[in-house]
């Protein structure tokens, strides 16, 4: 892949992958303001009442082996959950706010035709939020578990229930690439039985002819409407990994003729790729001068549509040093803007439904991305450097980091407060352990608003080997909750908010104006590729930086960026000196080794320092198990606080 600017994203599913921000540096218009280890609130006087519980799930066993779920350990006869194997994620709520979904693996069930042999595997559950309970006693109900074999299309052993999200009709869940339907009974009713559901594959045609079994897609999120959704597609040819995004309408054909699976399914129609090959692009060269257009379009990977369903929200280039932030596209218009702006990686999140609020899970409290993206302000250059030159975040697979918070997104926009960093929800426990703030519990995606806007569910991950113990230096937590449980549920309630009136959606049109009408057989246009040399990038208000671009040894791939920083200021709040210089390698096509020397000053608002020890900094991470080796130092300093990475395979 060459550059940056091919569309690959930073992705961060709890999937054994992920890759983080590309390596850019970019002034800000906002004052830096160090992040904590204590629960912040940027705007004093602005701390709102949070009372977060945890919600009710099947009961653990000890046993997972056939008919270890006894009726010792589940009375009721309705399934049990491994303490390790739960593979929990949580989804959104039913209409009626009242009820979560989510996903689990239930385990232990004994043999056929015990009726309980119905809860095993994978299965979609809905679980209650107001602390009442099912007619059968449970907090939970199984909506897959026993559904007819013959009313279940398309079911591979690969497939998911990712991101679980319930249609407004109260009926039927988008979750993974299968849409679960109980035909006219609402999900949360006693008529909503096994026989009634029936579950359907999506199919995103990718053939001329129609044939096949279809394109991949992933990270599904579900329009407002119903109607229509946005997912993303991964593509790997040698040792290119690449990625897009695209937006379709869903549309039921009870009979293909067509196409593989020939069940019923939903199939995907009017796609459009998120991409605009006839609009600027980011980067302009004029001679050896280079220009950056913020407003270029560079959807790498969607994540979602915002309450009204008017905005898409998505990761793609970020705009500051080596940070991931969340940025949002008007479907219409095709306006660009930044919704985030720490200095940390953002990644899950969710728009409040008159679209005023977000929910976000960041690393803000740990402060582990802060040896790479501390120093704010230059020059954003760095949005070329190397290749993938994202610098693949060093995150572990089931222990993210993430923390749990709000913020207004008018105060970002309409008053311009950068430096308001919002709320953490889960701020009010005394962080021991099993306590609503536990270090140790790590969030997962995605959080998710309540229709009235005064509730939010998300699900975390206790740390487990072999991300702790063992040769590890990071200590293994002991579990506090039921039958040692490493998954839990839970619900943020607002208590201090009134419930929003529901507005009323628009139906999206098929057609997005700044985007590629997808053909069927047709390949994404190809990333734009950088010339080799050397430029002048001017800063907006003083100084200017020299950015040289070079070839590998083949002269087919860009290899090395090289920058130089002479006062560079956008800002005038910011002014950067020194030198940048990163080469990114590719043994293979998941394995990143990156080499990395830096030696650069910034006063201003801020003084910080971000250098690389002699010899400078080399790292690899194999985006397949997202495992962070290193030699060498990079540090970083802001005023005083020093920022250090972190330990090898931490």
């Amino acid at each position: 892949m060459n550059s940056l600017v091919s569309r690959v994203t930073p992705i961060c599913t709890f999937q054994p992958f992920s890759w983080g921000g590309l390596l850019i540096s970019a002034a800000q218009a906002n004052p830096y303001t160090q992040a904590s280890l204590q629960p912040v609130t940027k705007r004093a006087g602005q701390h709102e009442p949070i009372k977060v519980i945890e919600l009710p799930l099947p009961p653990v066993t000890l046993n997972e082996t056939e008919g270890g779920c006894t009726r010792q350990v589940n009375p009721h006869g309705t399934g049990c959950i491994g303490a390790n194997s739960s593979n929990l994620l949580s989804g959104n709520f039913l209409p009626d706010g009242d009820h979560v979904t989510a996903s689990l693996v239930f385990t232990g069930a004994p043999a056929s035709p015990d009726p309980r042999s119905n809860y095993t595997g994978l299965n979609l559950i809905i679980v209650r939020t107001n602390g009442t309970l099912f007619p059968n006693g449970d907090a939970w109900k199984c909506i897959t578990c026993g559904v007819p074999t013959d009313q279940q299309y398309g079911l591979t052993s690969s497939m998911d229930y990712q991101y679980p999200q319930a249609f407004a009709d109260g009926t039927r869940v988008l979750a993974g690439s299968y849409i679960i339907d109980c035909g006219t009974a609402q999900l949360t009713s006693p008529e909503c039985s096994p026989d009634k559901v029936h579950i359907y594959p999506l199919r995103w045609n990718t053939s001329p002819t129609g044939s096949g079994a279809g394109g991949s897609i992933r990270e599904l999120r579900k329009h407002p409407d119903d109607i229509h959704l946005t997912f993303n597609a991964i593509s790997y040819s040698g040792s290119t990994v690449s990625q897009n995004a695209y937006f379709a309408r869903l549309q039921f054909n009870p009979a293909p003729k067509n196409g593989t699976p020939l069940t019923p399914r939903y199939d995907l129609v009017n796609v459009t790729g998120l991409y605009s090959p006839e609009s600027a692009s980011m980067f302009s060269f004029n001679g050896d001068n280079m220009t950056i257009n913020d407003q270029a379009i560079t959807v790498g990977e969607v994540r979602g549509l915002n309450g009204l369903g008017d905005e898409i929200q998505y990761l793609g280039f970020p705009a500051e040093s080596c940070n991931i932030d969340i940025f949002n596209i008007s479907l219409k218009s095709g306006k660009v803007a930044r919704m985030t702006y720490g200095p940390e990686y953002v990644d899950p999140f969710d728009i409040s439904p008159d679209g005023k609020w977000a929910v976000i899970m960041d690393t803000t409290t740990t402060n582990r991305m802060m040896f790479l993206s501390g120093m704010r302000g230059g020059s954003t250059s760095h949005r070329f450097a190397p290749h993938r030159c994202y610098i693949i975040h060093p995150e572990q697979w089931w222990a993210m980091f993430f923390v749990p918070w709000i913020y207004d997104r008018e105060v970002q926009y309409v008053n311009s407060d950068r430096s308001y960093e919002g709320q953490q929800i889960n701020s009010g426990g005394d962080g021991s352990p099993g306590s609503v703030n536990d270090p140790f519990w790590n969030g997962g995606a995605d959080p998710r608003w309540s229709p009235d806007g005064t509730k939010i569910a998300y699900f975390q991950l206790l740390t487990t080997a072999p991300d702790c113990g063992g040769s590890n230096p990071l200590p293994c937590p002991v579990s506090t909750v039921s039958g040692g449980r490493t998954a839990r549920l839970m619900l943020a309630t607002l208590t201090s908010r009134k419930p929003l009136k529901r507005a009323r959606v628009q139906s999206a049109s098929d057609i997005v104006p700044w985007g590629d009408p997808y053909v069927p057989g047709s390949m994404a246009p190809a990333a734009f590729r950088l010339p080799y040399g050397n430029f002048s990038l001017a800063g907006k208000v003083s100084g200017h930086a020299d950015v040289a671009f070079i070839a590998n040894g083949a002269g087919t791939a860009l290899e090395t960026v090289d920058v130089t920083y002479h006062n560079y200021s956008d800002n005038g709040e910011n002014f950067i000196k020194g030198s940048e210089k990163v080469t990114a390698l590719y043994p293979n096509a998941t394995l990143i080794h990156v080499d990395w020397v830096s030696n650069l000053s910034s006063t201003g608002i801020s003084k910080s320092t971000k250098v690389t020890s002699p010899g400078g900094f080399q790292f690899e991470i194999d985006i397949e198990n997202n495992k962070f080796y290193a030699k060498g130092t990079l540090t970083t300093t802001v005023n005083g606080v020093i920022y250090q990475q972190p330990c090898n395979g931490c």
